[in-house]
């Protein structure tokens, strides 16, 4: 219970923030309608190899949207040492990396609910008989993603390169992306279950490992 009040409190503090401040979510939802209209216009293939590669370009917004996000992650934490007195009264750095990773989870999920229906609009693409099973798997995926680069903001978030996060998250989120844009291609042909369940499995797997391994390694990572 106290677990869940405290991250309650970060979430809210972090959503005040943003919405003085108005940086990342506006940016994150400029930056993701920007590629969007650009692959639109540029892209000249037929509808056939577009509907193959479909989810394959929208998770390329997601990752590029998503990393403009996370890198900003721990910034206000990190000035004048303010994370020093967060860690104090919440009592456990972990706390703070759940915390953070909702929140960037949430920011990324608002881009999510524009971008995704409105890729499905200008690319002139059905959705999927099972939207449901479409929608979990990517927010399966996007949990992943997010929690293992909120993990790696803070071993970047001092070397002052934007670029370097992407550089150590891509390698790794390779297998999960992998995983997730076979899967939701497979249900939005309407292919049952028995074709893609050993995608959904090998996501489960990874967004385990990405939740977990983070958690547990948070506290020494933040000591070094």
């Amino acid at each position: 219970m106290k677990f869940a009040k405290i991250i309650y409190a970060m979430l809210c503090k972090d959503f005040k923030a943003e919405f003085r401040r108005k940086e990342i979510l506006s940016s994150m939802l400029f930056f993701s309608l920007l590629i969007v209209v650009i692959i639109n216009v540029t892209l000249n293939i037929n509808k056939d190899i577009l509907f193959e590669n479909f989810t394959g370009l929208m998770w390329i917004v997601f990752l590029f949207t998503g990393v403009l996000g996370i890198n900003r992650s721990f910034i206000n934490e990190r000035i004048n040492d303010s994370y020093l007195g967060i860690n104090l009264a919440v009592g456990e750095s972990s706390i703070i990396l759940v915390s953070k990773a909702v929140s960037n989870l949430a920011f990324i999920g608002i881009v999510q609910t524009i971008v995704i229906p409105l890729f499905f609009i200008l690319f002139s693409v059905k959705w999927p008989q099972n939207a449901f099973l479409f929608l979990l798997v990517n927010f399966l995926g996007t949990t992943g993603f997010v929690f293992l680069g909120t993990f790696l903001s803070v071993l970047t978030i001092n070397t002052n390169s934007e670029i370097l996060l992407p550089i150590v998250l891509f390698p790794l989120l390779l297998p999960l992306v992998l995983a997730v844009v076979q899967a939701s291609n497979l249900i939005l042909k309407g292919a049952p279950l028995q074709l893609w369940g050993h995608w959904l499995g090998l996501i489960l797997v990874f967004d385990f490992l990405y939740t977990l391994v983070p958690i547990l390694l948070f506290d020494f990572v933040v000591e070094v």
